[in-house]
């Protein structure tokens, strides 16, 4: 397997098993995530699946989905 780096293709994360929220519409308005060897957590666009994935570790993510349901991100979509 390639080395991961912020950026990269997602197409090119091989055997990586995207998915994302039970939220997502039709549109393909979503944020994909697949867990990495080594633990890391690749994100991407699910409108353009070929495009750069960001990667992160599990605490950072951790620390995302955590604010997430505690509202602190709540400004960004009122």
């Amino acid at each position: 397997m390639l080395d991961t780096y912020n950026g990269m293709p997602a197409t090119k994360i091989h055997g990586a098993q995207w998915q994302k929220s039970r939220r997502s519409n039709s549109q393909g308005n979503c944020v994909e995530m697949a867990e990495l060897p080594g633990g890391s957590i690749a994100v991407r666009n699910s409108r353009h699946p070929e495009g750069p994935a960001l990667i992160y570790t599990r605490l950072e993510i951790e620390a995302l989905i955590l604010g997430a349901k505690d509202g602190d991100f709540d400004n960004l979509i009122n």
